[in-house]
């Protein structure tokens, strides 16, 4: 008796082409992937190092200086300014020229300023505020540009927490300065000296290719190719089709506002209460420490280890409950615990280890939400409005960065920092900056959630 043979035939999947962001998605991350995390994220520690390293500068400098509360505030704040106007600037350039060459440009222009700095004369800190600007420009600018560049080449399955560990260990710059400040002394001018050390990331980010996106943004699909075979680590004749693009020819803000202008909003004003709540204690909180609850310099150098290290952990859960419970009510938690220790400052700080215990809890969670803050505002937005969509958004957020340290330094006053701190000020502007948390936290409640999302689908 024959047996009788199944006729039936399953379909042929081989035959189905594979598209290449759908291959990279089914991939493990490749050693050329990692690369691009790695190199983003030692980028934005070393950036920001230099930019924690003000609050430290500005702490020895009220004595060595003797700064007033308002000129102590401007040069806080002109850091402030800074990123506003890089994160806007940079932004727009990386969609023109692309991520690779704006990163490169944000080096070398925070690390021309850090040299500037290191030879001014004493008292002048309003040059000192000048060129705090120009460090704060390359800062901004590269905390923006490098997030796009590395959600552009991860899969989408695990984007949130890869593309937030650009932000989720900035803290260990403030670590970084904490350490320095505690070997280096009172000596100010070695301490920004050592903020001009990532040059040398011009020479790891020599080796890395542009985005494949951004290529196909132009209509390079060659070259998009090539990156993707990069990324993925295979022969450029194995990378599966690449989706279909529209090229526009001009591609700037008339098109983010006819197009984007709900997220631009929702970005603007999130990204505003964020950083109101927490970059004030990054650029103030060391001197609070010291002048108003007379913490010695070094003590206050340890504390504010143990600060950079609550806010890696608070970045680091941001990023990963992010892709676990959605970006949106991710934000919305981090933003009403970091709220609470803003009202917790205000009104239970009669020591300064109270105040301390404030200060952590703000920086877990207010600035620990920056873990998933910016990789969720570029998600907002189409490629070809990635970075400027985000650069625009978060730079306009980012005055918060100029009024945040301002505020503090009016509360302080016009005295002779260290013999004039009234510790009520403390009340006032937490206060504040809890309220503007809570703000923050609902708002990011309207955005689109992108948790899983293809970027070719948003």
């Amino acid at each position: 008796m024959s047996t009788a043979t199944n006729t039936s035939v399953s379909p042929d999947l081989s035959s189905k082409p594979v598209k290449a962001y759908e291959q990279m998605d089914s991939r493990p991350l490749t050693g050329h992937q990692k690369s691009i995390i790695s190199l983003v994220i030692v980028g934005n520690v070393s950036e920001f190092f230099d930019m924690f390293l003000i609050g430290f500068v500005v702490s020895l400098l009220t004595t060595a200086w003797r700064l007033t509360g308002f000129e102590a505030g401007v040069i806080l704040a002109c850091s402030g300014l800074g990123t506003v106007l890089g994160s806007i600037l940079w932004g727009r350039l990386a969609d023109k020229f692309g991520r690779k060459r704006a990163f490169q440009w944000c080096v070398i222009c925070f690390v021309a300023f850090t040299v500037l700095s290191v030879f001014l004369p004493d008292r002048a800190w309003l040059l000192l505020a000048i060129l705090r600007v120009g460090v704060g420009v390359g800062v901004g600018g590269l905390n923006i540009t490098s997030i796009p560049y590395v959600q552009e080449f991860v899969p989408a399955k695990n984007r949130g927490m890869l593309s937030g560990l650009a932000s989720v260990f900035i803290p260990l710059g403030l670590l970084l300065g904490s350490v320095s400040q505690s070997v280096v002394g009172d000596n100010w001018r070695i301490l920004i000296a050592l903020g001009a050390l990532p040059v040398l990331l011009l020479v790891w980010l020599h080796y890395v290719p542009e985005s494949p996106r951004f290529y196909q943004s132009k209509g390079e699909d060659g070259k998009a190719r090539e990156a993707l075979a990069w990324a993925m680590e295979l022969p450029i004749d194995e990378v599966g089709t690449l989706p279909e693009v529209q090229v526009e020819k001009k591609v700037g803000y008339g098109e983010l506002f006819s197009k984007h202008m709900r997220p631009l909003v929702i970005i603007t004003v999130g990204s505003f209460c964020f950083m109101m709540g927490s970059f004030a204690i990054q650029s103030w909180g060391q001197t609070l420490l010291k002048d108003a609850f007379h913490f010695t310099p070094q003590v206050v150098a340890y504390l504010f280890m143990g600060v950079s290290v609550a806010d890696c952990i608070g970045r680091f859960g941001s990023a990963w409950l992010a892709d676990v419970i959605g970006r949106r009510w991710t934000m919305f938690l981090f933003g009403v615990v970091g709220a609470l220790g803003c009202f917790y400052a205000a009104f239970f700080h009669s020591s300064g280890w109270q105040f301390y215990i404030a200060v952590l809890i703000i920086m877990t969670f207010a600035d620990g939400a920056f873990g998933i803050l910016n990789a969720f505002g570029g998600e907002q937005f189409s490629n070809d409005v990635r970075s400027t969509g985000l650069g625009l958004g978060y730079g306009l957020g980012a005055i918060a960065k100029v009024i945040g340290p301002a505020l503090m330094g009016i509360l302080v006053g016009g005295s002779f920092v260290s013999q004039h701190i009234d510790i009520s000020v403390i009340t006032r502007a937490f206060t504040f900056f809890g309220i503007c948390l809570v703000i923050g936290a609902i708002t990011y409640l309207f955005a689109q959630e992108t948790r899983g999302k293809d970027l070719e689908s948003l």
